[in-house]
């Protein structure tokens, strides 16, 4: 047994017995633990601060990506948010026990199915150190127990949330396994959570292409995750003008490093030469490079597309833009590259709205609304572990619901089956 595979099989078998407790300790402790969590998180913004300041000068001493360094970078707001987020999640409806259905058969069984925990979960993720306090947050709020391997790049500040986190459990008498932070950075504690069969339940990857593409590849264990957050907006020939224009830069340029921003503009061909025109204008006024295809030339500032950029997931203010013959090609294009994360149209043809909602095969699909959107926070679910895509379990932003199965629980009066 390697030292890593017995760091995790220690984990492990204390995530189980915490969960158990987790369990048996009720709604309310767990909720007092979260609002503990999100006091001490408060207290200790300047250690949590300065340990991502050493964090970022490591970092930026290592070449690491802009895009990498603003998902790693903290200040008093960011250190707010996750303090609201925290706070959120407390207030929601705690769905452990939950009936999701119940009804009574003509055999005198009274059953009901109920939301239950799934058990351990392993959470992998890279720069972000919120993710920390996000996924300890919805795990506790779902009662299962969490271990959390961040990334060397976030590795001080993800130390000082857990710290945080720790002492919410304290506070509330639960035991400090239920959230654990693993101590290494050494990629071999990566394979040994993903061949923990018996010990996770599930594995949530929080990261870029590679490291996510690792984990579905080599995963013992079910994961839920999303490759690459290839998303779309579509202004349809019908699009409001001012709408269209808003939706579009905000999609692109908002945050360009998170999963739900915009890689690839659609446009109807009709509106080329007008609303198109003026839209590829915003965004290259706001610094973003445009690759545009076939019939986009003549457009000041626009630079030929590759082949390649159709499809690809940039992080960075860069946008492809294709024009399509109406939202049949829109679909289409969708459907080849597209990675079933987060899809928008703009329009005010409601048939056409009501199509592109019927057939884009996606997580989360938008009508005139910025793709930067797709966040459980946005959702209203406090926070998010992360945004499935996937068809099975969980599909979008994966919240503390999302995060519960369910068991039937079946009553009877001395009933036998004859």
């Amino acid at each position: 047994m390697t030292d890593a595979t017995a760091l995790i099989e220690g984990m492990g078998r204390a995530a189980q017995a915490a969960q158990g407790a987790l369990a048996q300790a009720g709604a309310a402790r767990r909720t007092a633990a979260l609002i503990a969590a999100a006091e001490a998180v408060a207290a200790a913004e300047g250690a949590i601060l300065a340990a991502n300041a050493e964090d970022m000068a490591a970092a930026e001493a290592r070449g690491i990506s802009g895009a990498m360094l603003n998902r790693l970078r903290l200040d008093p707001g960011r250190l707010a948010g996750i303090t609201a987020g925290l706070r959120a999640v407390a207030a929601q409806p705690d769905p452990v026990g939950a009936t999701i259905a119940a009804w009574e058969m003509p055999s005198g069984l009274r059953i009901r199915r109920v939301r239950s925990p799934i058990g351990v979960i392993g959470v992998i993720y890279e720069s972000r150190p919120n993710v920390t306090a996000d996924a300890g947050a919805l795990c506790l709020r779902s009662g299962n127990a969490v271990i959390l391997r961040g990334g060397s790049e976030s590795a001080r500040s993800s130390a000082a949330i857990h710290r945080a986190m720790v002492a919410g459990l304290r506070a509330a008498g639960l035991p400090e396994a239920a959230i654990q932070l693993v101590p290494t950075t050494d990629r071999a504690a990566v394979g040994a959570m993903l061949a923990a069969q018996g010990l996770l339940d599930v594995i949530v990857p929080r990261g870029g292409k590679s490291l996510v593409a690792r984990v579905q590849a080599e995963a013992r264990v079910p994961v839920f995750a999303h490759l690459e957050g290839i998303c779309h907006v579509y202004v349809d020939a019908a699009a409001d003008p001012a709408k269209a224009r808003r939706v579009v830069l905000n999609a692109k340029t908002r945050r360009t490093e998170v999963c739900g921003a915009a890689e690839c503009l659609l446009i109807h061909r009709a509106i080329v030469d007008g609303l198109g025109a003026a839209i590829i204008a915003d965004l290259i006024a706001a610094g973003v490079e445009v690759r545009g295809g076939a019939g986009l030339a003549h457009l000041p500032g626009v630079v030929a597309a590759a082949p390649d950029d159709f499809g690809r997931e940039f992080l960075d203010m860069t946008i492809a833009v294709k024009v399509v013959d109406g939202i049949e090609g829109a679909i289409a294009h969708i459907a080849r590259h597209g990675t079933r994360h987060t899809e928008a149209i703009v329009t005010e043809d409601r048939e056409a709205a009501e199509r592109f909602l019927a057939e884009i095969d996606a997580g989360i699909v938008m009508v005139n609304a910025s793709t930067q959107f797709a966040d459980g926070g946005e959702f209203g679910m406090g926070a998010e572990i992360g945004i499935a895509t996937g068809k099975l379990h969980a599909r979008g932003p994966v919240g503390a619901e999302q995060l519960t199965t369910f068991r039937y629980l079946v009553e009877g009066d001395g009933t036998i089956r004859p």
